[in-house]
């Protein structure tokens, strides 16, 4: 399998506050449902399996856009709102957190008896791919999630993920079953994870002659090779800063969202009287759907949509999530109908933004950006895990002593 990426990602406990999950969920739900209409089953699949686009998928609905709680969050959301319509879906999301990554035999099961697939070769794929990144590779990560997503028509990816014994990182593995030819050699589609030098990794391909040695003791026959796998190493800091983000590309969508208006633009008429600030968030969410692989490397700059339930970059504004949320479900029930011209405009709204980043050149602060969302939140119906946005105070008046 190919190797999709590697990740660095900061332990954070907490749980996501309900008022945040409701929303996961709808708008986790709305990307993947027109992800399928335009691009079928298999593209959510190879999409959930790509490391550096699912830490962007998880920034765009409001979590921290680095830590290693977006794994657990954004797969308990698509499951809570997945498995209710997977029957019109074709898609099922099984295991969890804990307890519930145990549960995911029987739920294979149960999926192959309404499907007519093959339940013992699911099951053998998930405990397979738990056991190689517990085992086989001994990089000092114990897996506590394990989720497979599976489509009707067989094929699958798994999204699982381990926290190290001694320190707050965690590590979070990607498989896809796409080109999969071996589960000893290199099958991952990804490994985030904080870098420790050398580990024994008896998947890596350097290491088939140890496997070889392994294998002719239990007379089992070795694997073929796989493909070699790309990095993504995410930073220990919380907020978002420069480095982080591509400033061409998110200077070019601010640009477009803020200054230019949707009447200047024929295919964007669809969403008049949006105003600039869901424009914002409208058009990462069409990147989330529409993009091209190579523009999700930098997942700080989706946190711009939605902001971070932690307050970073800026509290998540809510009235904005709600209109976003809004207009992308009338659309998918307009699609339904027959009428698909607002989900239309989402992609249209992307291909403006790409063509507008060819001849921009970025000359902001990313900070004033931030202070500026941070001093508006109040009227986005602003909220964090610590609570809601205040108006900001009116800046005192200056004090002059004459002695």
């Amino acid at each position: 399998m190919k190797r999709s990426g590697t990740a660095d990602l900061p332990l954070h406990y907490g749980k996501v506050p309900p008022w945040l999950y409701e929303r996961m969920s709808i708008l986790g739900l709305s990307i993947i449902e027109v992800i399928l209409a335009d691009y079928g089953k298999d593209e959510v699949l190879r999409r959930l399996a790509d490391p550096f686009w699912f830490q962007s998928f998880g920034a765009v609905m409001g979590m921290d856009w680095h830590s290693s709680g977006i794994t657990t969050s954004v797969m308990g959301a698509l499951k809570r709102s997945i498995n209710p319509n997977s029957k019109t879906l074709g898609l099922y999301i099984c295991g969890g957190k804990g307890k519930f990554s145990r549960e995911t035999p029987s739920e294979l099961i149960q999926i192959a008896d309404k499907t007519g697939l093959n339940g013992n070769e699911l099951v053998r794929a998930s405990k397979l791919s738990a056991k190689v990144d517990n085992t086989a590779i001994q990089d000092g990560y114990q897996l506590y999630l394990h989720n497979f997503i599976l489509a009707d028509n067989g094929n699958w990816s798994v999204v699982q993920q381990g926290m190290h014994e001694t320190d707050s990182t965690a590590r979070r593995y990607h498989w896809h079953s796409e080109n999969i030819k071996s589960f000893v050699e290199e099958p991952h589609t990804g490994i985030n994870g904080i870098s420790r030098g050398k580990i024994l990794n008896l998947t890596d391909s350097d290491a088939s002659e140890n496997r070889k040695g392994i294998l002719e003791i239990s007379h089992t026959d070795s694997a073929e090779i796989m493909s070699d796998f790309a990095r993504l190493i995410l930073p220990a800091h919380h907020d978002v800063q420069a480095s982080d983000v591509d400033l061409k590309r998110l200077g070019a969508l601010l640009y477009v969202t803020r200054e230019q208006q949707p009447q200047n633009f024929e295919d964007l008429l669809m969403l008049e009287g949006v105003g600039p600030r869901t424009m914002q968030s409208l058009a990462l969410v069409s990147e989330v759907i529409h993009g091209a692989p190579s523009r999700f490397t930098d997942p700080a700059r989706f946190s711009f949509a939605h902001g971070g339930k932690d307050g970073h970059p800026f509290p998540v504004p809510t009235k904005v999530y709600d209109e976003s949320i809004s207009i992308i479900r009338k659309g998918i029930e307009k699609s339904k109908l027959g009428n698909s011209d607002k989900l239309k405009t989402l992609n249209k709204l992307h291909d403006i933004v790409v063509k507008t980043e060819q001849d921009f050149t970025p000359g902001f602060d990313i900070q004033e950006v931030i202070e500026e969302e941070r001093q508006n939140s109040w009227r986005f119906g602003g909220k964090t895990v610590f609570g809601d946005a205040q108006k900001p105070s009116p800046p005192k008046p200056i004090q002059l002593s004459l002695f």
